[in-house]
């Protein structure tokens, strides 16, 4: 379709309502995805976008997700990342922070904090609903985590 042919009016912008977002995703235990920005909801072609919420003091399974990038951006709370081939390395995320998960790397995501929920926007570099959930031992298992860090020491 040419410029001068679009109809911008049904080929242009779509605003998904938070009340529109699809819960029908591939899952990981431990968390609710939902599609935001997909063929179905929004025409998109090259990109998937969605929301993701743990629980307080969730952890998910070990898992990755193939081929495909994923940024993970984080709303409210304080997520706390493993990665690796047996989840050895970590790092925390807070609002307003962005996260980069390249493809293939097996990771785990955990809501750092008791009290209150882990919500996050999240962004895939495909549509395709791959979750690949791996069979590895999770370095943190579903027990409580002191969050430490210099304003809260153990």
């Amino acid at each position: 379709m040419s410029e001068a042919t679009t109809d911008w009016r049904l080929n242009g912008v779509r605003i998904v309502k938070s009340t529109e977002l699809d819960p029908n995703t591939a899952q990981t235990p431990g968390m609710d995805r939902a599609a935001a920005i997909n063929f179905a909801r929004a025409g998109a072609n090259k990109l998937w976008a969605g929301t993701v919420a743990i629980h307080p003091n969730a952890k998910t399974g070990a898992h990755h997700h193939g081929h495909l990038e994923s940024i993970i951006y984080v709303v409210r709370g304080r997520a706390r990342m493993r990665w690796g081939e047996r989840l050895e390395y970590v790092a925390e995320a807070e609002p307003g922070d962005f996260i980069f998960v390249p493809p293939y790397v097996p990771h785990q995501e955990i809501n750092a904090m008791t009290d209150e929920p882990l919500e996050c926007v999240l962004v895939r570099s495909d549509q395709e609903p791959v979750v690949v959930n791996l069979d590895i031992e999770p370095a943190e298992r579903p027990e409580a985590v002191l969050w430490t860090d210099p304003n809260h020491p153990a």
